[in-house]
């Protein structure tokens, strides 16, 4: 199922002429998973956390803006933010120390992942540029 989302996901990024971005982050909230491409192939699928009842993952198309691999943040207790990448505002996908969490709504909005996989993804995000990567988020 997941090959065929990945070609059709491909097949909208060409007719969008987004196939030129070399990474995409493509976050389901509804499946509170992460599906990354990487030259329009599928080549990773993690559970993330997007946000809890009372709070919002915003949905939409961005570039990243930032990143900041130690982060620390500034509104939530200085909280351990590792391998942060900001795509909009103060939202940002980033590893987490609640790794229990993960596959269910628990962040107050940004994306959090296994710190290995926000590695994996900070490290592909820098290798390739940010004006050559998308993050997408849907319900």
């Amino acid at each position: 199922m997941h090959k065929i989302l990945g070609a059709l996901v491909a097949l909208i990024f060409m007719a969008q002429g987004a196939l030129a971005d070399r990474v995409v982050a493509r976050v389901s909230i509804s499946e509170q998973r992460m599906y990354v491409y990487h030259h329009g192939m599928l080549v990773h699928e993690w559970p993330v956390s997007t946000a809890r009842a009372g709070k919002i993952t915003p949905t939409g198309t961005w570039r990243p803006q930032l990143l900041s691999k130690y982060h620390r943040s500034s509104r939530y207790n200085n909280a351990p933010m590792p391998f942060a990448i900001f795509y909009s505002g103060h939202y940002a996908i980033h590893g987490t120390d609640q790794i229990s969490r993960l596959g269910r709504p628990a962040s107050a909005g940004c994306v959090r992942l296994d710190p290995a996989n926000a590695s994996v993804l900070f490290d592909m995000v820098r290798e390739e540029g940010m004006d050559q990567t998308r993050v997408i988020v849907v319900r």
